[in-house]
């Protein structure tokens, strides 16, 4: 995965893309969730992807979320 996704600050202010590209993980993110296929989103969309690279942006959202601290707080009753 971290040759496929890159974060650099001189590219949309530092926000993870596809490597190589300024295609933003969230956007293809946000094609997923709107249930856009992997196949529509390289056809329609960004056809310089591959089907590895969106492979690649949902492998880096789920390590993002496996390494999140959670800071319960006990609920009053």
């Amino acid at each position: 995965m971290v040759e496929r996704i890159a974060v650099n600050p001189q590219i949309h202010f530092g926000k993870p893309c596809v490597a190589g590209t300024r295609i933003l993980v969230q956007n293809v993110l946000e094609l997923l969730d709107e249930g856009v296929s992997f196949e529509k989103i390289i056809e329609d969309y960004y056809p310089e992807l591959t089907l590895e690279d969106i492979h690649a942006c949902i492998r880096y959202a789920i390590a993002l979320v496996a390494a999140e601290e959670v800071h319960l707080t006990a609920a009053e009753a």
